[in-house]
């Protein structure tokens, strides 16, 4: 099954729309909540009037930052570690007097229906107590009085750094020093469905129902939160409208939670808005980067030096490990005897920023890629040319972080296939030294990604598996299916292993801590890695498990060879006895009733690198700022597909989230204020279907040894090339650099006057 293009377990419930979404399953008379969000971008709330809201007829319960547990929790969706140091930051409160961006969380009223809770919220007086807002990190690590955080006084939430060889001396022998600064903007994820749960209380526990990635991590959060035990809560997970990392930060689900409570127990929903969830769930963060390189005469890198700047935003969420990851990445890939990094995380009075599809690396790819153009651009060099020149060939490891390592490297195999597909060499040619208005280029980026976040974080997963009465098979993991298509090839998973077609294994494509086995969730391109091991191992013992109960029921015949095939147990390669009958026989004998079932919790130590390439054709017109995308390609080597077509389907989303990257998108905020501008999907500049061009993905496939069926990571990698590849297009065409994305008409005008081209 492994390989196969099998449809999707949950297209007939999605396209019928007999899938339940959380909004779907609200119990009846659910109240509804509303938060109350901060005026201002930086200081404390002086005073609270909430008595006009809680006079007002349908509203139940107002609260205020007065009114919540003192203490901070972390809300991260990272595994939770027993070592201190491996430990998120705590530094949220759910509801504050702290001030720290613009919409900070300081009240919530909890009322009858949405239009009183709306209501209600007007009617709160607040009196503000302002500071001065910094939005830009370079200045906010020089400290602010007072700082955003009193125990970060000169606002730098984390620093690292490393060394490998002697950089310095690396420049001196150099040829030819390039030196660049780029910088990447803020964006949002802009999933389907916005964030939205429902709490309410059942024989003294908590249940929460919500739309998220990590239904386990959620369930700990919010025990930190309310400072409770964690087993008095429960975290049901219903189908998922997308979250592409916005939904691994537990935000709102402990404020729920606590709502439930100051009520009786009875059901509150607490939505998010369109608005809200722009300015107030997590962001893409914004990073700046100054890179040096020294080249020999051959274009050969000798040293290399990264500084990296990340705008973290008003809270930690997933801080450092944003930036750090981007620091791993700029000692992969290209071969470098001296390398230097440095990265700061920076707390600023803006949007917090959080897990975004590529976690860090779409960012740092922008950066490195437009940067190793602009080398060879200076050196008079193909990039393709320069590029292979300097790239690692076949195996090579993280020098600080084992086992990370490209175990399988099809990146020569990407490139021919992505310069055949774009017509590289004739093109270069073609449209080198144009005039004119409009004018074309090609362009190409690469990029390469880890599969989970093993050691750098645990890695665990768990599967169960039974045998039905009718010889089909029961899969129930705690990986989550948030539109992906991870329930698909989970099931592929268990039929590969189990010798059935797809039809006979019935995954839960739903979770609930109460009963799903433990998993972290979906995130990190981890979930066919990680619980693929599990799911395979699970799936060999239920196997085991069968074979030796057919044992019992076929004692004349040599059980030495025999096998499960496609609903039979066969003895030397011929059926022998149904696999239905023996279900049966196991569930219902009076002498041998032993229901097989199988269960496993796995921790995974194990990783490995994935990559890739973008190649892009684009027409600039000068005069008007407008690129248009020709034609672009992505090229994969994510080890053997387990279902081309789901895979197809993920490059294809995410180059469109690439180029949405690249050419338009951009939280814009007040500088004075750090208000958002365009919070909404009408100012908001996503892509749509007239500006996308058709999209060709293609894949090298390599079966990779550490891959539980030779697979590594797939999900992130097609947002991360784009951006770059469109922009050394641009620089083919026109000869201009640009050193920041998105490239919005206003700034190629801006560039293209700089460069005298109007």
């Amino acid at each position: 099954m492994i390989g196969k293009s099998v449809p999707r377990v949950d297209a007939y419930e999605k396209v019928t729309g007999r899938a339940k979404f959380t909004e779907d399953l609200l119990p009846k008379r659910c109240l509804v909540a509303k938060v109350l969000h901060a005026t201002i971008g930086n200081g404390i709330v002086k005073s609270i009037d909430t008595s006009e809201a809680e006079s007002m007829e349908g509203v139940v319960k107002v609260v205020t930052f007065h009114d919540v547990p003192d203490h901070c929790y972390p809300t991260p969706g990272h595994p939770w570690s027993v070592e201190l140091a491996h430990q998120d930051v705590a530094d949220r409160n759910l509801l504050t007097g702290r001030v720290r961006y613009y919409g900070d969380d300081i009240a919530a009223v909890v009322a009858e229906d949405e239009i009183i809770a709306s209501r209600a919220l007007k009617k709160i007086k607040v009196e503000y107590e302002e500071y001065p807002v910094e939005i830009h990190p370079r200045k906010s690590m020089y400290g602010s009085k007072p700082p955003i955080h009193f125990d970060k006084k000169d606002n730098v939430l984390a620093r690292s750094n490393y060394f490998i060889g002697d950089v310095d001396k690396g420049m001196e022998e150099a040829e030819t020093v390039v030196k660049g600064t780029y910088k990447t903007p803020i964006v949002q994820h802009c999933h389907i469905e916005n964030p939205i749960s429902y709490a309410y209380m059942e024989k003294g526990r908590i249940v929460v129902v919500t739309s998220t990635q990590i239904p386990h991590i959620v369930r700990r959060v919010i025990g930190q939160a309310l400072g409770i035990p964690w087993g008095n809560i429960r975290v049901i997970k219903p189908y998922v409208g997308g979250g592409f990392g916005n939904k691994q930060d537990v935000l709102y689900e402990p404020l729920n939670a606590f709502l439930t409570m100051q009520v009786g127990g009875r059901p509150v929903k607490l939505d998010v808005s369109r608005e809200e969830t722009f300015r107030n769930t997590r962001t893409r963060h914004s990073i700046e980067y100054d890179l040096t390189a020294g080249v020999d005469k051959e274009g050969h890198l000798l040293a290399k030096d990264m500084k990296e700047y990340s705008n973290q935003g008003a809270y930690a969420s997933h801080g450092h490990a944003i930036a750090a990851n981007g620091l791993t990445s700029w000692r992969l890939q290209y071969a470098c005897p001296n390398i230097r990094g440095e990265a700061y995380t920076i707390y600023t009075n803006t949007p917090v920023g959080g897990a975004m599809r590529g976690y860090g690396i779409p960012q740092v790819c922008f950066a490195i890629e437009c940067f190793m153009d602009d080398i060879a651009y200076q050196l008079k060099m193909d990039p393709l040319e320069f590029r292979r020149k300097n790239l690692i060939k076949g195996y090579y490891e993280d020098k600080y972080l084992k086992p990370i390592a490209a175990n399988t490297n099809g990146i020569f195999e990407c490139l021919q296939k992505g310069a055949e597909y774009i017509h590289w060499d004739e093109k270069r040619k073609e449209y080198a030294n144009q005039t004119g208005n409009l004018r074309r280029g090609v362009g190409l980026s690469l990029f390469s990604y880890k599969t989970g976040v093993w050691p750098i974080s645990l890695e665990i997963a768990g599967a169960r598996m039974s045998l039905n009465q009718d010889g089909s098979v029961q899969l129930q993991v705690g990986a989550t299916e948030i539109g992906q298509g991870a329930d698909t090839v989970f099931t592929q998973m268990a039929a590969e292993t189990l010798h059935m077609e797809p039809e006979q294994i019935h995954i839960v494509s739903f979770q609930d801590t109460d009963v799903t086995p433990f998993d972290t969730g979906a995130y990190a391109s981890r979930q066919s890695f990680v619980t693929g091991t599990a799911i395979k191992e699970c799936a060999e013992q239920l196997y085991d498990k069968i074979l030796d109960y057919a044992k019992t029921l076929l004692p004349e015949i040599d059980t030495r060879d025999l096998t499960l095939e496609n609903g039979w147990i066969c003895a030397a390669g011929e059926p022998a006895l149904a696999l239905e009958a023996l279900a049966q026989e196991c569930y219902y004998s009076l002498t041998n009733s032993s229901v097989i079932t199988a269960e496993v919790s796995r921790q995974v130590k194990k990783n490995t690198i994935a990559t890739g390439c973008c190649f892009a054709e684009v027409e600039v017109d000068i005069s008007l700022g407008k690129i248009k995308v020709l034609h672009i390609i992505n090229v994969h080597d994510s080890g053997k597909l387990l279902n081309p077509q789901l895979a197809e389907m993920q490059v294809h989303g995410g180059m469109s989230m690439g180029m949405g990257y690249g050419l338009s998108e951009q939280m814009i905020l007040d500088k004075k204020t750090g208000r958002l501008l365009n919070g909404n999907l009408l100012d908001y500049k996503l892509m749509t279907t007239l500006d996308t061009p058709d999209i060709k993905a293609d894949f090298v496939q390599l079966d990779d040894p550490m891959g539980p069926y030779g697979n590594k990571a797939l999900g992130e990698p097609p947002a991360i090339p784009s951006a770059p590849a469109i922009r050394n297009a641009v620089l083919h065409a026109t000869g201009v650099s640009f050193h920041e994305n998105p490239l919005t008409p206003q700034r190629l005008i801006d560039g293209f006057k700089e460069a005298g081209l109007i």
